[in-house]
C-alpha cells in the first residue's frame, strides 16, 4: 500500500464550477506594468459565486498585484474587471462592495473591538440601531462574542486576525479578498485559523479570493487554485488537479514534492510506453499523441511509489530496480532515497509500517508505480 492510494483525484463532474450558476468575478486582459517590468500579463480569470479561490505562487509571480487591482488599490494598465454584471475597473475601492483582510490586521489601536468592527458600518451611514446587532452577528461568526469591549493590544495575533475578518464581513460585501492573512502567525495557530476560515466560508457562502505562497494552505482551503508564475496563470484547477495532474514542470515542482526526470516516447496511444534514465521502461495509462522518439519529462509523486523486494515486482506496475542509499524516519512516514542505475535517484515516501523496518541502506529493492500515477509533461 502507498500513500497515494488513500486519496484518488476527483472525477471531472466534481469540479466546483459545475455546481455554480454564474461567475461572481470576471477579469479580462488584465495587465500591470512597472516601467519595463510586467507584473501581470494579459490575465483572464473567472471566479464562481460562493467559490473559495486561492492565488498561489512564489514572490513576484503576480498574485498580490492581481488582488490589489481587483480591490482598486492599484490601477491596471490594460483590461477590465467585473463583479457580477457591474464593470468596476474605474471605481474607487469603497464603491466596489469588497471586504479586505490583510496580513497586518490593520485594526485601529485607539478603538475597542466593537468600534473597530462597527467602523465600516458607520462610514456607510448605517443607523445606530442596526449597528449593534450586525456587529454581534459578525463577532459570533468568528466566535469572538465576548471580545467586544477589548482593545486590540489586549488580543493575541490570532484574535486580532479574527476581528479583522469580522470587520470585513460585517457590512455583508459580495466578495472578500484576503492577502496572506495568516502569514505572521505561528504554525499551530495558523492551522487552527485555516480551519476557522474554512468554516466561515462554508457558513456564509460568500466568494473569497485568498493570496498565499503556502502550498499546503492552498490545498486545504481552496475550491480551486490559480497558480501564478512570472505574472501569468500557470495552471487553474482544483487542488487535486494541480497535485495529481500538473501541466508543467513548474506546477509539479511548486505543489508538493515530486520526482522529475527526462524520458523518451517509444510508443504513443494508451497505454503509452516511455524509456527513462538507466534504460527504465515505463507505462502510463494517459493517452499520448506524441511522436515516437519525442523527449518528455516524467513526474511521479514520492508517495505514488511503493518499495518492495525485487522478486515481488509486477511487470505491469513499472518496476525499477535500485539500491537504497538513504532512509529518513519522519514519524507517520518514512522517506527512502533509491538509486536507479549509475546516477538516477528517486525519492519514495511510504507509510511507516513494521514490515518495512527491515529495509536498510544498501538493500536492493524494486520501486513500483501504478500507470495512473505517472504524469507526462512535454518539454
Amino acid at each position: 500500500m502507498n500513500l497515494a492510494k488513500t486519496s484518488q483525484p476527483p472525477r471531472h463532474s466534481d469540479h466546483p464550477l459545475t455546481k455554480m450558476s454564474r461567475a461572481k468575478v470576471r477579469i479580462q486582459g488584465l495587465t500591470k506594468r512597472y516601467g519595463s517590468v510586467t507584473a501581470l500579463a494579459d490575465t483572464n480569470l473567472e471566479v464562481g459565486e460562493g467559490e473559495f479561490l486561492t492565488l498561489l505562487g512564489p514572490s513576484g509571480s503576480g498574485k498580490t498585484t492581481l488582488l490589489r487591482v481587483l480591490a482598486g488599490l492599484l490601477d491596471a494598465d490594460e483590461g477590465d474587471v467585473w463583479i457580477g454584471q457591474t464593470l468596476i475597473t474605474s471605481l474607487p475601492p469603497h464603491m466596489r462592495d469588497i471586504g479586505l483582510v490583510f496580513q497586518n490586521y490593520a485594526l485601529f489601536p485607539h478603538l475597542d473591538v466593537f468600534e473597530n468592527i462597527a467602523f465600516p458600518l458607520r462610514m456607510r451611514g448605517i443607523t445606530r440601531s442596526k449597528i449593534a446587532p450586525r456587529v454581534q452577528r459578525a463577532l459570533a461568526t468568528v466566535r469572538m462574542e465576548r471580545m467586544a469591549p477589548r482593545m486590540p493590544t489586549e488580543l493575541s495575533g490570532g484574535e486580532q486576525q479574527r476581528i479583522a475578518l469580522a470587520r470585513a464581513i460585517v457590512y455583508e460585501p459580495s466578495i472578500i479578498l484576503l492577502d496572506e492573512p495568516l502569514a505572521a502567525l505561528d504554525k499551530k495557530l495558523r492551522e487552527q485559523l485555516q480551519l476557522e476560515l474554512k468554516r466561515v466560508h462554508r457558513d456564509l457562502g460568500i466568494t473569497m479570493l485568498y493570496v498565499t505562497h503556502d502550498q499546503q494552505e492552498a490545498l486545504l482551503l481552496s475550491d480551486r487554485i490559480c497558480l501564478m508564475n512570472a505574472g501569468r496563470i500557470e495552471q487553474l484547477g482544483t487542488p487535486a488537479d494541480l497535485y495529481f495532474r500538473p501541466v508543467s514542470a513548474f506546477a509539479a515542482d511548486f505543489i508538493g514534492e515530486s520526482n522529475q526526470f527526462d524520458a523518451v516516447v517509444i510508443a504513443s496511444g494508451s497505454p503509452a510506453e516511455l524509456r527513462g534514465p538507466s534504460d527504465t521502461l515505463l507505462r502510463t495509462s494517459t493517452a499520448l499523441t506524441l511522436q515516437r522518439g519525442q523527449a518528455v519529462k516524467i513526474m511521479i509523486r514520492p508517495e505514488c511509489l511503493d518499495i518492495v523486494p525485487p522478486d515481488k515486482a509486477d511487470r505491469r506496475s513499472n518496476p525499477m530496480l535500485g539500491i537504497v542509499e538513504d532512509r529518513m524516519f519522519i514519524g507517520d512516514g518514512t522517506k527512502y532515497a533509491v538509486r536507479i542505475g549509475d546516477a538516477f535517484r528517486l525519492t519514495v515516501k511510504a507509510l511507516t509500517r513494521s514490515e518495512r523496518d527491515d529495509i536498510a541502506i544498501g538493500d536492493r529493492v524494486a520501486l513500483v508505480c501504478d500507470p495512473d500515477n505517472i504524469v507526462v509533461l512535454t518539454v
